[in-house]
């Protein structure tokens, strides 16, 4: 997903990669992550993940300490036009239901985005620093 938006260099994704196995495992087990993969036969073909994280109370849901945080979606390229994004974001949204949590947020791709527009995200005003790595 990364490559394909173009968003960081391979040595970058494949640190990701080897940090995101321990700390989703990690996650399963707190049950605070929860995924599905769609499968065409044994090939996976789309998949997506769901993530509580404590937050303080706010103005969308002033008595939650919680909310939902979608990610890892992906769709192979064949596969787009489905409605297999789709279906997995219901999903999702079942499942933060079924924790009681109200707010929902994810990052959306530039594809992503007319997805989740007409599911009822709404867009925000979120900005974000990362500090850079020591050299």
């Amino acid at each position: 997903m990364f490559a394909e938006m173009g968003k960081s260099e391979s040595s970058t994704l494949d640190d990701m990669r080897r940090n995101f196995v321990p700390w989703v495992e990690r996650m399963l087990a707190a049950g605070k992550y929860v995924g599905w993969i769609v499968l065409d036969g044994t090939q996976p073909v789309a998949s997506a993940g769901f993530f509580e994280l404590e937050w303080p109370p706010h103005p969308w849901d002033p008595a939650s300490e919680h909310r939902g945080y979608l990610l890892n979606f992906w769709v192979e390229p064949e596969y787009r036009r489905r409605r297999l994004a789709r279906s997995l974001v219901e999903k999702a949204l079942v499942e933060a239901r079924r924790r009681k949590l109200r707010v929902v947020a994810l990052h959306a791709s530039d594809a992503g985005g007319p997805v989740y527009k007409a599911m009822g995200f709404l867009e925000s005003n979120e900005m974000i620093y990362v500090e850079e790595a020591a050299k």
